[in-house]
Parts: structure tokens; C-alpha cells; sequence
């Protein structure tokens, strides 16, 4: 099986803070991510890495570490969203995955639509809401089931599927908890798969297509975080041309985007076509979470995929290439 190393090797003494928690609705699967990404780096024998909280302090705590490399495991506003990123441009501290303006891109899943469609890669179609009273408006353009979503809130928070109309009113009042931006997207009968996309130097590659097989009806949190409600078949029992297809979307998107780092890309197969559903641009690396499943099939163990993960942090501004080794 092949390697998939990186020619970039970051100093073991760089001083290395991994942002975690933060002030989203993900807070609790954000600090997982950080716990586990932070013990890697130790392993890896990083020993100047320190776990830091996300708060409102968040520059007083970089500067009191001498934080010269920022890993992002946020997840969810203000640190999927481009907040946490231009934070850190503004202190000039690199840091790992995307920019400001892929984050803030990709983290509206109406922006991420309207940008794929340009790109011709398929999308489901949707009507955007605002209110209750848009609402209303918009009853006689819609089909059931449907899926109600926040636009902007990760992990399914906030969603739900919509099998009648009386149900309608509910999810949405839901959603506004969360958003005041709300799609209400057709339901379409298909696979549910989620592809990894990897920059490594100069290469972007996907990893093998993981299908998701929830106990729950379809992939809400309780799924997602819950170990036992969902099957993960890993490579997706997708025929070879609809895999190609589908791996050469995920690519596609991921730079049309301009996603940086990493990606994870959720998409719904259905016999003769991959629709997007959105693009994370710091999946969650928990025990549970699909990226370290999908690398690993790769060859890629967890504790590498987060040493590619820090080496995306060169490709910043104001990296000092002296925090490179010789």
C-alpha cells in the first residue's frame, strides 16, 4: 500500500497551541477533536504543544504560549466559519486547513451550492427562509419529505427530516434556534457517503468513499456521536465508475472552493449521479469521525494524518520557513 508522506517536516520544539472547544453548538465533539490531535502531536514528539480553549481570550492565550503554529479543531462558528482564521492572520500565526475565505464559503451551504453549480458539479435543489412568514410563502413550492437545515451549524444540529407538512412548522421553528437562515432542501433517496480530500504538497488526493448506514432513519448527531447507530462501509458498495466519479467530484470541489489542508465532502449517490451536500473544511478527528476511518484504509494512521494536517500550516502566511527542519 502506498505512503502518503509529506517532504515538509516542522521542527519538534515549534511551539504548537491546538484550538479546540470554542463557542459553537459543536463545542463538545470540538473538544474531542482537540484531546485526541493534541496527544498525537505529543507522540509525535511535538513536546512544546499545548491545548488551548477558544474563548473570547483566545489572543491573550496565543501570546502568553508564544504560539508560533495554531491547529484548528474547531468546529462550527467562529472556527469553521473564517472568525478563528482571521483572528490569526491578524496576529500573523499560521495556521492548519483553509483560509478566511474558503472557511467562510463553505460553511454556508446555500454560498457552497451556488459555487459548485458554477463548477457543474450537481447539487440538490432548495429554497432559503429567513422567517416563519417566509415560510408561508414559500408552502406551495414544496414536496415532501424534505430536509430542514440551518445553513450554517455542522453535525446535523438543528436538522431534521420532514416526511408531511404538519410536521413543517416544528423543524423549522427548530432550525431558527440556530440559524436565521434556513434551507429546505428535497429529500432524495440514495446513498449517504462522505469522501476525504488531502493536500499533500502539491497533491490533492481523496481517500476511499466511506458509506453511512444510520440506525436512526438518516445521519442526525445521535448517529454520528453515538457509537452502535451507524455502520460504516468503508469502501462504499458503490460500482468502480460511480466511485471514480464521485472521488473526481470531491477534488473538484474541494479546489473550486479553495479548501486547503483538508476536506471532508458529503455527498448523497444515487444510481446515476453524486449530489453535494457540503464541504467541511475541519472534519472532526474523534474516535467516531469518518477522515481518520477513511485514511486509514489509505495506509495513513491517525497519528500521520495529523502531521499532514500540521504540515498545511506551511502554506500559510507568515509561516516562518525556520520552523522547518534542516
Amino acid at each position: 500500500m502506498a505512503k502518503f508522506y509529506s517532504s515538509l517536516k516542522i521542527r519538534r520544539d515549534a511551539v504548537i497551541a491546538v484550538l479546540c472547544g470554542g463557542m459553537s453548538s459543536e463545542r463538545e465533539v470540538s473538544l474531542r477533536s482537540g484531546k485526541n490531535c493534541y496527544e498525537a502531536l505529543l507522540r509525535l514528539g511535538f513536546k512544546n504543544t499545548c491545548l488551548i480553549d477558544a474563548d473570547r481570550n483566545i489572543a491573550a492565550k496565543l501570546a502568553e504560549k508564544g504560539t508560533e503554529i495554531a491547529f484548528i479543531a474547531l468546529h462550527g462558528k467562529y472556527g469553521e466559519d473564517g472568525c478563528i482564521q482571521g483572528l490569526l492572520d491578524i496576529l500573523e500565526i499560521p495556521y492548519t486547513g483553509s483560509g478566511v475565505k474558503a472557511s467562510a464559503i463553505c460553511i454556508d451551504k446555500d454560498f457552497t451550492k451556488r459555487i459548485m453549480q458554477t463548477q457543474g458539479i450537481p447539487v440538490i435543489s432548495s429554497i432559503m427562509i429567513n422567517t416563519l412568514a417566509d415560510l408561508e410563502d414559500k408552502k406551495s413550492d414544496l414536496s415532501y419529505p424534505l430536509m430542514v437545515k440551518p445553513v450554517s451549524e455542522g453535525s446535523s444540529i438543528g436538522m431534521s427530516k420532514v416526511d408531511t407538512p404538519e410536521e413543517l412548522e416544528e423543524a423549522v421553528q427548530l432550525s431558527l434556534k440556530y440559524d436565521s437562515h434556513i434551507m429546505l432542501e428535497k429529500f432524495l433517496k440514495g446513498k449517504s457517503v462522505t469522501i476525504g480530500v488531502l493536500d499533500i504538497d502539491e497533491k490533492t488526493i481523496a481517500t476511499p468513499i466511506l458509506e453511512l448506514r444510520s440506525k436512526t432513519g438518516w445521519y442526525d448527531y445521535e448517529a454520528k456521536y453515538t457509537a452502535g447507530l451507524s455502520e460504516f462501509i468503508l469502501p462504499a458498495e458503490i460500482n468502480d465508475d460511480m466511485t471514480k466519479y464521485t472521488r473526481e467530484l470531491a477534488i473538484k470541489a474541494h479546489k473550486a472552493a479553495k479548501a486547503g489542508g483538508m476536506s471532508r465532502i458529503d455527498f448523497i449517490v444515487t444510481e446515476d449521479e453524486a449530489y453535494l451536500l457540503e464541504i467541511n473544511t475541519i472534519p472532526g478527528m474523534t474516535d467516531l469521525s469518518d477522515l481518520p476511518a477513511q485514511a486509514k484504509t489509505m495506509g495513513i494512521e491517525y497519528d500521520e494524518l495529523v502531521e499532514i494536517i500540521l504540515n498545511s500550516s506551511a502554506y500559510r502566511p507568515f509561516f516562518n520557513k525556520n520552523l522547518l527542519q534542516n
